[in-house]
């Protein structure tokens, strides 16, 4: 018997959205699709629920305040990553408090809103596509299965 068992990566982002604007922050010097845009985000850490770990995140990143009890599920995401697996839980909440600012300039050159309809091209395609499904109210998908190797 297998004394290790299986592990999944667990990230938590924040679908932030203002009328029909989403922020979006562009990633740098991460080593990790550098120069795109992505979604304020991060890890879960043991000991803390995802809600948790997000307003963690919003806070570290992003200078916000959002309530766990407000922030509502909309997607989670089962993504190959060409050595190991990650599952993405991506969030909606209604409300916030604070002045969005970039608390993180050594990870993000730009911290701005965009058009939901119109994406800036460098946005992270899995980003893109957490986002268009969680618009037509698809709740699961799974990402890059296609490019794993039994």
């Amino acid at each position: 018997m297998k004394s290790d068992r299986f592990k999944l990566i667990p990230s938590v982002y924040l679908l932030l959205v203002d009328g029909d604007s989403i922020l979006l922050s562009r990633r740098f010097q991460t080593g990790y699709e550098d120069g795109n845009y992505g979604l304020v985000a991060g890890h879960a850490e043991g000991g803390e629920t995802f809600r948790e770990a997000l307003v963690r995140e919003a806070f570290e990143e992003a200078g916000i305040r959002v309530e766990p009890g407000q922030l509502e599920h909309a997607h989670t995401m089962h993504r190959w990553c060409g050595d190991h697996e990650r599952v993405d839980f991506f969030f909606t909440t209604p409300r916030w408090s604070g002045n969005i600012e970039n608390r993180e300039p050594s990870k993000c050159d730009d911290l701005a809103w965009f058009p939901l309809e119109h994406l800036p091209e460098n946005t992270i395609v899995y980003i893109r596509a957490a986002i268009g499904w969680t618009r037509i109210g698809t709740p699961y998908s799974e990402v890059y299965w296609e490019n794993r190797k039994l």
